[in-house]
């Protein structure tokens, strides 16, 4: 059964996070919060999780899967970003949005698109996820906790501890964090794709 831990949304507890920190480490998949809605995620490594993750979200092995990262100069170590592209990306980070670019060696070919060699990637802007991140000091594999045959992700810690304790490790409560996924722009072509509407303003980028 997933361990459920009940963290601060504004000063998260220092001890929780370095507990659920190892959760990820030895293996692990979580429930975390984001400024979007809620997300399953594990280590970069980690083949069996994202197995998992799949499984629990009835995905093929096609569906991308998001590296979710600290801060624009981890971003920078997995994906290739060209100087006009920069500004554009910075100026929305971090908040609630996915970009695909470019990977670099640094990312499991398993992660890439097969054809395109792209891989999805974010910086959320949730207190807690941050200091997730910050323990980690590497990106969680990711997707979004939206379930089969569902319309809306779910939203409350207590409720994913309930339904899916049994397949997860560990399930983060914060809080609410809202249903909306991340806005989805593409930028491996020469001209930005919008793939989807989601939470982040996309005015900037059309």
């Amino acid at each position: 059964m997933a361990r459920y831990f009940d963290i601060h949304p504004a000063n998260p507890q220092r001890r929780a996070i370095v507990q659920i920190a190892d959760i990820v480490r030895a293996g692990g998949v979580i429930a975390y919060p984001t400024d979007s809605c809620y997300a399953l995620g594990c280590q970069l490594g980690n083949r069996d999780g994202m197995t998992r993750i799949r499984s629990i979200r009835h995905l093929g092995d096609r569906h991308h899967l998001t590296l979710v990262c600290q801060d624009f100069a981890q971003l920078g170590q997995f994906v290739r970003v060209a100087n006009p592209v920069f500004r554009a990306i910075k100026a929305a980070t971090p908040g609630s949005y996915t970009f695909i670019l470019p990977a670099t060696k640094e990312v499991p070919r398993r992660l890439q698109h097969p054809g395109k060699k792209t891989v999805g990637v974010r910086i959320p802007r949730h207190v807690v996820t941050q200091a997730l991140l910050a323990e980690l000091g590497e990106p969680l594999v990711s997707s979004t906790l939206l379930l089969p045959g569902q319309d809306e992700p779910m939203t409350h810690g207590w409720e994913i501890a309930e339904q899916l304790g049994h397949v997860l490790d560990a399930v983060i409560d914060s809080g609410d964090c809202g249903t909306e996924p991340t806005t989805v722009i593409d930028f491996s072509q020469e001209e930005p794709e919008i793939v989807r509407h989601g939470a982040g303003d996309t005015s900037d980028f059309e």
